[in-house]
């Protein structure tokens, strides 16, 4: 059975239905990624998926679990992690307290100053800065800070919403390669971006969006070389 399994899920923007019946499973231990341009419904979803967003109709089961009758404050005690679009850290905070809040629904001392350590070493910067005052960082040291935050909640999945969203080329294949990283690590990773080559470079498979519907989907190195997809979504003739 599939880790995380969304069936026939339909969600509305008042009278705007913004996701059509889209239907995805996502394994443990692989890389998913849902690429679409903008307005494709991709952070719509994510939304839903974590409790955020309400749907009309279908069905969202995470590891067994019916998500769509689950809080999102307990989606979190399931192992599921959510990096938002935009970051979303506590711009006030300092990064050590940004960390000890993606923590809070865990009571295990030990584990958590454990897990605090494995992020560190993952993102050695976040180390050097975790008294300083997250509104000062830049865009990637944030977005490093929001994935660090996930990760000490210590999901079996996480799921991230445009990681590379206004980040310089460096940062950007910094990002990724965390990503990568992350997932060698055992944790299941569903990746929403609109850097649709840098998304399929590291996922297994993909599914393509178009106006709240999943028009292809299929391995990330098949999905890379198809004609439709260089044109539409990497650039290429």
């Amino acid at each position: 059975m599939a880790m995380l399994t969304v069936k026939d899920l339909k969600v509305n923007y008042g009278m705007i239905q913004a996701i059509k019946g889209v239907s995805f499973e996502v394994e443990e231990g692989e890389v998913i990624a849902l690429i679409g341009a903008n307005g494709a419904g991709k952070t719509t979803i994510l939304h839903t998926v974590t409790g955020l967003l309400k749907a009309v109709s279908g069905e969202i089961t995470f590891d067994g679990h019916n998500l769509l009758k689950t809080p999102a404050h307990k989606i979190v005690s399931l192992g599921m992690a959510h990096v938002p679009e935009g970051r979303r850290i506590f711009q006030e905070l300092s990064v050590y307290d940004n960390l000890m809040l993606g923590a809070y629904t865990r009571k295990d001392k030990a584990g958590i100053a454990e897990t605090l350590e494995t992020v560190y070493t993952r993102f050695p910067r976040l180390q050097e800065r975790k008294k300083q005052i997250a509104g000062t960082l830049s865009g990637g040291e944030q977005q490093m800070l929001a994935m660090g935050r996930a990760l000490m909640s210590k999901p079996r999945i996480i799921l991230m919403d445009e990681p590379s969203m206004g980040l310089s080329p460096l940062f950007v294949s910094e990002i990724f390669d965390i990503i990568e990283k992350i997932s060698k690590s055992g944790t299941t990773v569903l990746l929403v971006e609109q850097n649709a080559k840098k998304a399929l470079s590291i996922a297994d498979r993909a599914y393509v969006l178009e106006t709240g519907s999943i028009v292809m989907s299929g391995k990330a190195s098949e999905l890379m070389n198809d004609p439709s997809v260089k044109k539409a979504y990497l650039g290429e003739a």
